[in-house]
């Protein structure tokens, strides 16, 4: 018996799972058209710095390949080796929020201090607490699952812990990657078992305080006042948002062709970042805006389906790092469209993958490395188990836990009533 079950272990160990194709060509397309997005759109703002026309187009294929090489890592790392350094990665969560402040490493731009400085280049240190976040967030999920089901208060320490990044992102002042965070966090916790109504009553509680906070500066509320109404003061506090509708009613159906947008030429301020998608409305029309949209759709839709299938073979952490990152992206990509449509008031959030950025895109293309890691090991677990199954054996107890759900176990949120 134990002979037989070391050749069935080795066995085992021969198979190998398959990343995801579709997820994969979704990121690769949104990638893609973000490198030509940025060299058409960038060439106006690069000249006008003095810089060369190519600048930002080079420094974001720099950090392009950066984020290439972190999802690679992310790719070939073993989930369990993660979930065991989650803590850490939340001490490290707090340690870079907390950084910006020192005044060694923190700088300021414009009025805000969210950068840390490295010399050679700064970093936003909220788009890495995105995805450490996600990650300690899925291995909590995991460890208090029973809890986290029954009652509110297990889901205290997880919105704690949100509250106090939020606190640190206010500080900065960031408010949309503070609203970010707490909209990663609610939806985690939702899909990860947690009732809606134990997240009401905090949520009933933060929105008050979210209201002040956003009233605290005059800026904020001139940027809500001008999204109500942009065309009242549009040559100061609602010049972004009406160049940006300019720039989508000059699209139209077809666009006016890839480099011939206008609104680019020092009218659309930040065309290349936070303003992107207006030049591709303009430059690719409508049949751009929806190509794009599809593209998030089918990138965000195979990452549910991933946390799905890994929920289905008991692998929960893996599945609470799919469920986190496809919420991150997917509330991000509908921020940013949504602010250059004029949906939402203006906030300082790029589109995943297209804009120019290089801290957002080195982590954006890190969290699709962490997708593709849990597409393998779901599919390689699938596999074992299809092998185990058709040897008529029974898989050994590591795997049962790993790769097979328990045959009564409480359903997850998302499936059952809340």
């Amino acid at each position: 018996m134990f002979v037989q079950r070391v050749r069935q272990a080795l066995r085992l160990d021969e198979i190998e799972g398959r990343i995801d194709p579709v997820l994969l060509a979704a990121a690769l397309a949104l990638a893609s058209l973000g490198v030509v997005m940025i060299a058409s759109s960038s060439v106006a703002v690069a000249d006008g710095f003095g810089v060369g026309p190519f600048h930002f187009l080079i420094k974001h294929g720099v950090f392009l390949a950066g984020g290439v090489v972190l999802a690679a890592l992310l790719c070939r790392t073993e989930l369990k080796l993660l979930e065991s350094r989650s803590r850490l990665l939340l001490m490290l969560c707090f340690l870079l929020l907390a950084a910006v402040f020192l005044p060694v490493l923190g700088k300021t731009v414009n009025g805000a201090r969210r950068w840390l400085d490295f010399g050679v280049s700064t970093f936003q240190a909220v788009e890495a607490v995105k995805l450490l976040l996600v990650v300690w967030l899925a291995s909590y999920l995991v460890r208090y699952r029973e809890s986290l089901q029954r009652s509110w208060f297990g889901a205290l320490k997880p919105m704690g812990i949100a509250a106090g990044m939020v606190l640190l992102l206010l500080l900065q002042p960031d408010f949309g990657s503070a609203l970010l965070l707490l909209a990663i966090t609610a939806g985690m916790l939702w899909a990860g078992g947690v009732r809606l109504r134990y997240l009401a009553l905090p949520a009933l509680a933060g929105l008050p305080l979210l209201a002040v906070a956003a009233m605290s500066e005059s800026y904020r509320i001139r940027r809500l006042t001008s999204f109500l109404d942009p065309w009242a003061d549009p040559f100061k506090d609602g010049f972004q948002l009406t160049q940006a509708l300019i720039a989508v009613g000059r699209g139209e159906g077809m666009g006016v062709g890839l480099g011939a947008s206008v609104q680019k030429l020092f009218y659309l301020p930040e065309a290349h970042t936070d303003f992107i998608f207006a030049v591709i409305a303009e430059e690719l029309g409508f049949v751009g805006v929806l190509a794009v949209i599809a593209l998030y759709a089918v990138l965000i839709g195979r990452a549910f389906a991933i946390g799905l299938r890994a929920v289905d073979i008991g692998r929960h952490f893996a599945a609470n790092c799919a469920f986190g990152v496809g919420l991150w992206i997917a509330f991000q990509a509908f921020v940013s469209m949504g602010v250059n449509l004029g949906l939402l008031p203006t906030k300082g959030l790029t589109l995943p993958l297209i804009s120019s950025g290089g801290s957002s895109t080195l982590m954006t293309c890190a969290a699709i490395g962490l997708l593709l890691r849990v597409s393998y090991e779901t599919d390689r677990a699938m596999r074992q188990v299809a092998r185990l199954r058709g040897d008529g054996v029974l898989a050994p107890e590591e795997l049962l836990h790993e790769a097979s759900p328990p045959r009564a176990r409480t359903e997850p949120a998302w499936r059952s009533a809340a």
